[in-house]
Formats: structure tokens, C-alpha cells, sequence
């Protein structure tokens, strides 16, 4: 897989720099992940700079978790053949396998319901980013002032990488936290979409002779 990979330590620095001390035991986001055979391995770089491949497979997990190591995976099928039986190949574009998982009522904020998890086969230009095979098939997709990934396909209606506590329910919010650790916020750094990055890419496009 080709990626482009230049402007996310810029991002990754802004966040970091927000960053302050926390002791929660998890933190509620959407995690991005690339999928290798029958592997997923946690994506190193976020959806706006990641410009897939035609039959790739990379897949979006909401779930509370403390940082990369222990993010939960995407569930479900993850076949690019299967995902994208009924998509044909077309001149000058390429077709990109996503699979949205929406996680478990554990994980959802307090009175929201998880949608039922879902594959997606996006037919984009071959230059697309995730972030914008995303955007062409799982509207309406929400983001923070920092460019994060908040809601896909609208869910969760509010909040983003908030921290919780995992005791009882996993959606119970940890009063004594002040907010996302620095770990979280390295993790977070791969999940970084469509800010000033993709704005740049889009407008590079657009004026192109």
C-alpha cells in the first residue's frame, strides 16, 4: 500500500501539545486499522494522509480502549472479494473494502444504541485517501475542532475520545479525569481525518492543470 505520510507528525505534535494528565482506564473512539490476509494491524498513520490501494481492506472499530495495544479490532467479514462482489472495476478508479464496526452497547455513550455492524465497498479516484472513500459511502461522518474522526454515519450523536472508566459497563464516565492521556492522544494520531491535510490535498486536486 502506497501512503503518504509527511503531514501527520505535524498533526500528531498539535495533539500532544493539548494533551493533559489523566488516570482514566479508557478512552471512547473510532479506531482505523489496515487489514493484511487475515490480519488487522493497527494503522500507523490516519485516513486523510493513507491513500489506499485498489482491493485493499481497511476497516474503522468504535470501542473504549487505553491505547493501540489494547484497541479493539473490527469485527465481521473482511474479504475484499466478498465486499466488493457487486462493485465492478471501473477506468481510473479503484475500489477500497471498508468494514465499520459500531462496537457493543458496553462501549456506546450513555443512552445511545450501536447500528449493526457493516462492509462498504468504496469506488473512489485512484488518488482518494481512506478518509475520502469514507466519506463517499458512510455519511455523515463528524469531526473535532482537531480534525479527529468523531462519529461515522452519524454514531455517536455527541462526544469524542472522552475518557471512561471500563469498571461495570464500560460506558460509565471517570469523574476524576481531566482528560486524554498522552498515550491515547499518540494512538489518536492515526485516526486523524480530513483537517487542514485533506483540505490541502482537495484544493491541491481541484487546481491541478
Amino acid at each position: 500500500m502506497t501512503r503518504r505520510t509527511v503531514l501527520l507528525p505535524l498533526v500528531a505534535g498539535v495533539l500532544l501539545a493539548t494533551a493533559s494528565p489523566a488516570h482514566a482506564s479508557g478512552y471512547r473512539y473510532w479506531s482505523f486499522w489496515d487489514r493484511t490476509g487475515t490480519t488487522w494491524t493497527y494503522a500507523t498513520q490516519g485516513p486523510s494522509t493513507a491513500v489506499p490501494s485498489d482491493g485493499d481492506v481497511q476497516g474503522f472499530r468504535f470501542a473504549v480502549s487505553e491505547d493501540s495495544s489494547d484497541a479493539t479490532k473490527p469485527r465481521g467479514p473482511a474479504s475484499f472479494t466478498g465486499i466488493c462482489a457487486d462493485t465492478p472495476a471501473r477506468e481510473g478508479r479503484k475500489r477500497v473494502a471498508l468494514v465499520l464496526d459500531f462496537g457493543t452497547a458496553a462501549d456506546a455513550p450513555s443512552g445511545e444504541t450501536p447500528p449493526a455492524a457493516r462492509t462498504e465497498c468504496a469506488s473512489v479516484p485512484r488518488d482518494a485517501t481512506t478518509a475520502e472513500a469514507l466519506a463517499s459511502v458512510a455519511e455523515p461522518l463528524r469531526y473535532s475542532t482537531n480534525a479527529l474522526l468523531c462519529a461515522i454515519s452519524g454514531y455517536p450523536e455527541t462526544g469524542c475520545g472522552e475518557p471512561v472508566s471500563k469498571k461495570g459497563t464500560g460506558s460509565e464516565k471517570s469523574r476524576s479525569d481531566s482528560g486524554p492521556s498522552v498515550g491515547l492522544f499518540a494512538a489518536l494520531a492515526a485516526i486523524v481525518v480530513l483537517g487542514a491535510a485533506a483540505v490541502w490535498q482537495t484544493r491541491r486536486r481541484r487546481n491541478a492543470p
